[in-house]
């Protein structure tokens, strides 16, 4: 679909010729780039042919690193390895202690009202993570199409406010990538899901992210989207339910007090692991500092009822105001 069929609040319908354009998806957990060849939209691969780049970049004493190669230094270098990046993005210092991020980082203003990750590096800003993130897509993208990019199309949550938006145009700034347009998530959804084809109707996205939430309304004709109504939430997506099942652990495993940032990773992987693998199984083994059990979908559901509530309320909202 090009550019000029899109239709969104506050946006330009005026279409970008460029020779080497990309759409970037940079996601809380994992995010991707890719490219239209043949009319047809090509994921572009790592040298290892992996389509999807862990959003998780690491402050090392060499240097930094970006991805798949780092994952491990979440839990025994956490406060140096930042994850779920896009939580944080045009967040205030209080925002961020709000939304889960005192279990691992250590945070500080910096100056301008944002919060910073304190690092061995010094105090880094989301932008600059998220720069890291897109710098290494970016020269992901200039090795397959055998040049320097003429410029990118970044999705975002419907429901970034201007700060989170402009945070996202900063850190694609510093990664030296002009930003064609910021594109809403859920128009981005719906278009990968072929859903232009169609000739006309009305269509409700839920899309439930690592670290946000979005609910948008479109309305489709003749080819064009326009977005009625979104509605979300900037600080709810798997993270947090993870954080539930982790709470749950907490008490089946009796563990009081304050755990280390290293702790505090490894009840969070663990937690995943077991929600993860009950995508598939009605039942999963569950181990944790010599606590051995087991949890089930049943308990699951207990432990995650009311975030999933949030997201319906939010979905309600939407579809009254569209």
């Amino acid at each position: 679909m090009a550019l000029l069929q899109i239709s969104e609040p506050g946006q330009s319908l005026g279409a970008h010729q460029y020779k080497r354009a990309v759409g970037i998806d940079l996601g809380t957990t994992n995010s991707l780039i890719a490219t239209v060849k043949s009319g047809a939209a090509e994921i572009l691969l790592d040298g290892n042919n992996h389509p999807l780049l862990p959003s998780i970049v690491h402050y090392g004493s060499a240097g930094i690193c970006v991805g798949e190669d780092v994952g491990e230094l979440t839990i025994t270098d956490p406060q140096n390895t930042i994850v779920s990046v896009k939580r944080f993005m045009g967040r205030s210092k209080e925002d961020s202690l709000r939304n889960g991020g005192e279990q691992v980082y250590q945070f500080a203003d910096n100056g301008g009202g944002m919060v910073s990750f304190v690092t061995r590096a010094g105090k880094i800003s989301p932008v600059e993570v998220s720069a890291e993130i897109l710098r290494t897509l970016a020269l992901r993208a200039e090795q397959a199409l055998g040049g320097s990019l003429d410029g990118a199309v970044i999705t975002v949550p419907a429901y970034f406010d201007d700060a989170q938006r402009q945070a996202t145009k900063d850190a694609a700034l510093l990664a030296g990538i002009k930003v064609l347009r910021l594109l809403n998530e859920p128009t981005a959804a719906a278009i990968a899901y072929g859903l232009d084809n169609a000739d006309s109707g009305l269509i409700a996205i839920y899309d439930l992210g690592g670290g946000t939430f979005d609910m948008s309304v479109l309305r489709l004709s003749r080819g064009v989207f326009d977005v009625l109504a979104t509605g979300g939430d900037t600080a709810l997506g798997g993270d947090d339910f993870d954080f539930a099942i982790a709470t749950w652990l907490r008490g089946q495993a009796a563990i009081d007090g304050d755990l280390s940032p290293q702790q505090q990773r490894i009840l969070l992987a663990t937690a995943r692991e077991a929600r993860e693998a009950l995508t598939t199984e009605s039942v999963t083994s569950v181990a944790y500092q010599g606590w051995q059990g087991q949890l089930d979908r049943q308990q699951l559901n207990k432990c995650i009822d009311s975030l999933v509530d949030r997201t319906l309320r939010a979905s309600k909202k939407a579809l009254r105001d569209a």
